[in-house]
């Protein structure tokens, strides 16, 4: 099994959120679908400062979640990274399923409603906006994924970009903290997350368990490491700034 140099059987995983997009954009409004949310000039210069941050981070393996959003983003960063390894799409690390769409009247009223849908993630039966996918449904398909990676041979450090809902969770789950710890992870469009997992060998099948995660940092901005500036909730920053310059 690969691990980090100097170590037993450690790997390591570089958690982003995808940059800043605008999800009130005409395309997005038209269509009636998120999923279809694409990077702005920001977005890009987020994506660009990061892979700047991981300049000599050597990857092994780097995942998407498949939507423009995580691919660009990921491709960003690995642009100019020597032999950078094949770019993959998981599902598992998509976004929470908010239901049917919603036109909400203002850029205010949605900032409102999506800023503080994560306080009631711990509550049974509790879904990622009306209709939505169930935040215990969301958390098992995420765990399903890390597994599913952490299981693959060969590798010792991992891009995954994926969503602030993702990271939210995935971060509650390194912890072994309840769902609704969730609400406590803020998730700046483009930040690194660093979790680090200690493997060893399972008593069957010649797989790994987890025998310990531990988070080496969490909602890292390289494009502006000290936050100045950044006063607003993620989701609040892209709204306001989405009605802007609309």
């Amino acid at each position: 099994m690969s691990a980090l140099p100097g170590t037993t059987g450690r790997r390591r995983i570089y958690l982003m959120r995808h940059g800043f997009v605008d999800y009130t954009s005409k395309l997005v409004r038209e269509s009636q679908d998120p999923t279809l949310a694409r990077l702005t000039p920001v977005g890009r210069e987020e994506a660009a400062a990061a892979g700047a941050a991981l300049s000599e981070i050597h990857f092994d393996v780097a995942i998407s979640s498949g939507l423009a959003r995580t691919r660009e983003t990921a491709e960003i960063v690995l642009h100019g990274h020597p032999n950078p390894p094949p770019l993959e799409d998981d599902a598992r690390f998509g976004e929470l399923h908010s239901g049917h769409y919603i036109n909400f009247a203002s850029a205010e009223q949605l900032a409102a409603t999506m800023t503080f849908q994560f306080e009631q993630a711990g509550e049974p039966g509790a879904t990622f906006l009306e209709g939505g996918e169930l935040f215990s449904d969301a958390m098992d398909r995420i765990e399903a994924g890390f597994h599913a990676l952490l299981a693959r041979p060969s590798w010792s450090s991992a891009l995954v970009v994926a969503h602030e809902g993702v990271n939210r969770l995935a971060l509650a789950w390194v912890l072994g903290a309840p769902l609704g710890a969730c609400a406590g992870f803020e998730q700046d469009t483009g930040c690194v997350n660093i979790v680090d997992f200690d493997l060893v060998p399972a008593e069957q099948d010649h797989r790994v368990r987890i025998e310990r995660a531990v988070i080496k940092a969490v909602n890292l901005t390289p494009a502006n490491y000290l936050k100045n500036g950044m006063n607003l909730r993620s989701l609040e920053a892209i709204f306001t700034r989405a009605e802007a310059t609309d």
